[in-house]
């Protein structure tokens, strides 16, 4: 089920202490500040991704968008791209890779991150990436009504879409990776994903 995340604020939360929480508009005001994400009106900047990172997020959303762009469905988007998890104080995650319908995308008020739920959001696992934080993450967008989320595991060359925390579904080499659920007709092999090895 979509959910349009709770009206904008201009306000700035305060901390207990007296220090300022960060809104997401904060955050988009800053401008190109690198790779960050806002939890809960903290800043969190990260490092930026490495090349390998850069590709795998390029191949899937390419693969994405050809099936999406020839269905006449909706946007796919790249690039940590920020989607808005909670509000008061504001939490803006960023996504590697997500598909919005046209419907969801129409509801959009935010003029700076996606303040209603995509469909899909992908996650490429990074050598550095701890996965209490990746499950936290999914937990965030399934709050917030995604419908699945594809968690991409270069290093082992497989995917996990998982439907809810606790519904997943495993797809290896030699499999074919769908989501009928999310984008019926969807059909892609795991080796196309990641090239030749």
């Amino acid at each position: 089920m979509e959910s349009a995340i709770i009206e904008e604020q201009k306000t700035v939360s305060e901390k207990p202490h007296g220090q300022a929480l960060l809104s997401g508009e904060d955050l988009f005001e800053m401008g190109d500040i690198g790779r960050a994400e806002l939890l809960e009106g903290k800043l969190r900047l990260m490092a930026p991704t490495g090349y390998e990172h850069g590709r795998n997020e390029l191949t899937v959303g390419k693969i994405i968008d050809a099936f999406v762009e020839k269905q006449g469905l909706g946007h796919v988007f790249v690039g940590e791209v920020g989607i808005y998890t909670r509000r008061s104080p504001d939490t803006v995650r960023g996504a590697d890779v997500l598909y919005i319908s046209k419907e969801r995308f129409a509801k959009v008020q935010s003029k700076s991150y996606l303040d209603v739920a995509p469909e899909l959001i992908v996650e490429i696992i990074s050598p550095s990436d701890r996965w209490a934080d990746t499950m936290k993450k999914l937990e965030e967008y399934f709050n917030i009504g995604v419908e699945a989320v594809w968690i991409v595991d270069p290093k082992h060359r497989t995917v996990r879409v998982y439907r809810s925390p606790t519904s997943v579904e495993r797809f290896a080499e030699g499999d074919a990776l769908t989501c009928k659920d999310v984008l019926p007709g969807f059909q892609c092999s795991i080796a196309a994903l990641f090239g030749t090895p």
